[in-house]
């Protein structure tokens, strides 16, 4: 019998027995959502359309929840829930006199405690240190330091006392951030690694407060990730099986809605939670626990289920107290820009030279003196309708809060960066029947890889070079760069302007690190121009001042050779997108 099973018969057994006149039976409901990413309400204001899933569903199953378990429920929510609708960017930047609808929605659904995100860290210390005043909850990270103090930036841990049970939540953001996001957003604080920080804090607890459970509520994947000498960034696994006391992880980040049973090295059963993104699940930890007069535990039992909250009734009453903020947003997405010509397409990008990722490579070099642009879909199968531009579609065009940078790169360091990115893109082909994408079956329901075997927001290609990728060649040998697009020679040697989002030029990906080869302390160095704004304010902008977009591609780059290539692109386009009109 699976050792979940086994926990879900001996839960209900205990509940079923009547606890003894010298104990007591206690349940405690323990929610999580994760990576909401601004899904507050059953719409979608980036699509124009309504959406399953939102926090308007999962606040009428924790009102269920509350109304049988009453004050034994603690909810808690895990990050990144500042950027990802425009709604977030609304509240974030443009309408700030008032309360961020982040930090009311949060209050109004009564959560317990919120921990960071990477994207909440992303939109600035303005927008977060507000949004962390405006909370009824505490916000925890208890390995974010603030460096002027020593001292967690923020709470570390809280104690929530239910029916004589201590639970304590121990909350941490995944200590990455430096090698994505420009210093500035997160000046003041540092990152300690999760499993030593974890232990301390256990520590801690186990001396000072005695807690009958302990949760690790961890923005941070279950494994892989980005691994350097400063830094691991997912670590919920290692938490589970190397830091003892802790009973169950609750985490986020990765996207991938997981639930298992680790054996941590005391031997005991951890309980791992993820309801992965937008708020179509929650993770939902039931603790059962028998106590004797003097507090002594006889029995703990801790089972767990990921639930689907997808189809829920809508709280019609969270929907009516946010009708203003929902209201204002609509207006502010609706507004026109200008006009496109024809329908685009992001799926288009991964197969070749394409108008949709084009047209952000060409403002890039328009709004910067640059002579290349680096640039990766920020999306896997958006699409943009011919007709009016509005705000809304902006969202769809970019989907990240990037800032805009130049930096200095030798042409040599442009090819490796580009090699590095088609090999975690394009598979090496030995027949004509090969699958030209590197895919994995297994990352099918991986919202962040959608069946490739690699992250897409790293699959990086350039413009302002004429080159040509062979996908019969071994990785590190597949790009050849044929010329600059003006015509002149390209020269390895020659130090050369080129434009790409922050997330990339701070390391994001490591494609400029492990790829181009430039040690991540000489990132720096190399910066000659930050944009004020985000990347998607220029874009907006560049729109409107042309009026009407006629997208092309610019063929500056194909799969070669193309007797294996094209057949290959079919198949694949069919196989990840479906037969396309």
């Amino acid at each position: 019998m699976k050792i979940k099973g086994l926990f879900a018969i001996m839960a209900s057994l205990l509940m079923a027995m009547p606890a003894t006149a010298k104990s007591k039976v206690v349940q405690i409901k323990i929610v999580e959502t994760s990576d909401v990413h601004g899904c507050f309400f059953p719409y979608d204001f980036t699509e124009r359309k309504e959406k399953k899933g939102s926090l308007a569903r999962v606040s009428t199953y924790v009102n269920g929840l509350r109304h049988k378990h009453g004050d034994n429920v603690i909810l808690l929510e895990n990050g990144d829930i500042l950027q990802g609708q425009p709604i977030c960017y609304y509240y974030n930047y443009i309408n700030k006199t008032g309360n961020n609808v982040a930090s009311d929605i949060v209050n109004y659904m009564r959560y317990d405690a919120q921990c960071f995100g990477n994207h909440d860290v992303e939109v600035g210390h303005e927008a977060y240190d507000k949004w962390i005043s405006e909370l009824k909850c505490p916000v925890l990270g208890a390995n974010i330091i603030d460096t002027k103090t020593d001292k967690p930036y923020v709470q570390p841990y809280k104690i929530f006392n239910r029916d004589g049970i201590k639970v304590a939540v121990i909350g941490m953001l995944t200590p990455a951030i430096p090698s994505w996001l420009s210093e500035d957003l997160w000046s003041g604080m540092r990152f300690e690694g999760i499993k030593e920080s974890m232990t301390k804090w256990v520590e801690h607890l186990q001396k000072t407060e005695q807690p009958e459970v302990i949760v690790a509520l961890l923005h941070s994947g279950w494994d892989n990730g980005i691994v350097t000498d400063q830094y691991v960034e997912n670590e919920a696994k290692t938490v589970a099986e190397q830091v003892p006391g802790v009973d169950i992880v609750m985490f986020g980040h990765d996207h991938r809605a997981r639930k298992e049973y680790i054996k941590n090295v005391d031997g005991r059963d951890v309980l791992c939670l993820d309801p992965s993104n937008n708020a179509l699940k929650v993770a939902e930890a039931t603790v059962t626990i028998e106590i004797n007069k003097k507090g002594k535990i006889l029995k703990k039992i801790i089972t767990g289920d990921l639930v689907d909250v997808s189809e829920e009734p809508v709280d019609e009453r969270l929907m009516a107290a946010f009708q203003s903020q929902i209201d204002a947003t609509n207006k502010y997405v609706d507004t026109e820009l200008g006009t496109l010509t024809k329908t685009i397409y992001t799926r288009d990008g991964f197969f070749g030279s394409s108008d949709f990722i084009d047209l952000i490579h060409n403002i890039q070099l328009k709004v910067v003196d640059a002579e290349i642009s680096f640039n990766a879909p920020l999306g896997y199968n958006n699409k943009i309708d011919k007709g009016t531009i509005r705000v809304s579609d902006m969202f769809k065009l970019y989907r990240f809060e990037n800032k805009l940078y130049v930096m200095k790169m030798t042409g040599k360091e442009i090819r490796n960066m580009l090699e590095m990115s088609y090999d975690q893109w394009v598979n090496t082909m030995t027949s004509p029947d090969d699958h030209i994408m590197l895919l994995n079956e297994e990352n099918k329901t991986d919202m962040q890889r959608m069946g490739f075997k690699n992250l897409t927001f790293n699959f990086d290609s350039a413009a302002g070079i004429d080159y040509e990728v062979d996908v019969t060649k071994p990785d590190g040998q597949k790009v050849r760069i044929l010329q600059m697009s003006n015509g002149q020679p390209f020269n390895e040697d020659r130090m050369y302007r080129v434009a790409m989002n922050s997330y990339r030029g701070n390391g994001g990906g490591e494609l400029i690190t492990l790829g181009a080869g430039i040690p991540k302390e000489e990132l720096e160095d190399r910066i000659i121009y930050k944009s004020k704004k985000d990347l998607r304010q220029y874009i907006m902008e560049e729109i409107q001042r042309m009026g009407t977009i006629k997208p092309q591609p610019n063929n500056n780059w194909r799969f070669v050779p193309q007797e294996m290539a094209e057949p290959a692109i079919k198949r694949d386009k069919e196989l990840l997108f479906g037969k396309q009109q």
